[in-house]
């Protein structure tokens, strides 16, 4: 079996998934609760608060990302449920979601820690920009368009766990970032499928690649996703660059292609307080 064979990889994926010997990622289990309790319009601050107390880890960066300048809060918050009385419901759902995504980029053995940890440095980063970008449009969540920054190359992991299983596949970087590169966005939309999240959201796992998309006049979620991670690409790559001007998510945006987006005011305060929040 040749899994360096994109098809063929694809194929033992789809199998493995089918037979239940491979499990698409999951939100931790604290996470999902805290969807289902605000999405049912019916959850007490004191029962949120509940619920996330029990992951202390969890709790404890909730209360950290609370009492962050990212927030500012005017008095010190002491308590998960003056976190969720003071923030709401609605952005401590989709917090609680963010910082529980780390848990899923974690390996199962060592010789690929360093492909997770990248692709959640790059996704954090990309998350960053995407939230900050999100300020220029009235009609869009900024919390919502972290989440669809943190989810965007959520393909990629189960093709690294597949990964674990084959050490000649493991150990061949060059192949592995091939079908890391070429599989991931399909991968993605079977992931998303199966998560309780809005569609706009959902999308960014396999329509940010996609740099003619134009569904609409204007701009969604998977504009600033694709923006965020063009920005992050672009660095020396004078072919892409030249392109910019033609991606209709700068456009949508406001954005002038030849300025980096983390030269416009404001953003690169915004990016950093983010990533110093999920890193």
């Amino acid at each position: 079996m040749d899994l360096k064979n994109e098809a063929t990889f694809l194929e033992l994926i789809q199998a493995a998934v089918d037979g239940n010997k491979l499990q698409l990622p999951t939100l931790p289990e604290v996470a999902l609760s805290v969807r289902q309790a605000v999405n049912s319009g019916n959850a007490s601050d004191a029962e949120l608060a509940r619920i996330i107390a029990g992951d202390p880890g969890l709790s404890a960066r909730l209360l950290q990302v609370a009492n962050s300048p990212l927030y500012r809060a005017r008095q010190k918050i002491e308590s998960i449920q003056a976190a969720v009385t003071r923030m709401g419901h609605n952005l401590i759902r989709n917090l609680i979601t963010g910082l529980a995504m780390q848990q899923i980029f974690k390996p199962k053995q060592l010789v690929l820690d360093h492909h997770f940890h990248e692709i959640w440095k790059h996704s954090v980063n990309v998350s960053a920009v995407s939230r900050a970008l999100s300020l220029r449009c009235a009609h869009l969540n900024k919390e919502q368009a972290m989440l669809a920054g943190l989810i965007h190359q959520i393909g990629k992991l189960p093709i690294l766990t597949m990964a674990e299983r084959y050490p000649e596949l493991a150990c061949d970087s060059q192949a592995l970032t091939h079908l890391l590169d070429a599989l991931h966005t399909r991968i993605g939309r079977m992931i998303m499928e199966r998560w309780d999240f809005p569609e706009s959201i959902r999308r960014a796992a396999w329509e940010y690649l996609d740099f003619s998309r134009n569904p609409s006049a204007e701009a969604d979620y998977v504009d600033v996703v694709q923006v965020a991670y063009l920005e992050s690409r672009i660095c020396g790559d004078a072919e892409l660059l030249a392109r910019l001007g033609d991606i209709p998510a700068f456009r949508k945006l406001g954005l002038d292609p030849e300025i980096e987006v983390l030269e416009i005011e404001g953003v690169a305060q915004e990016v950093a307080e983010t990533e110093q929040l999920l890193l």
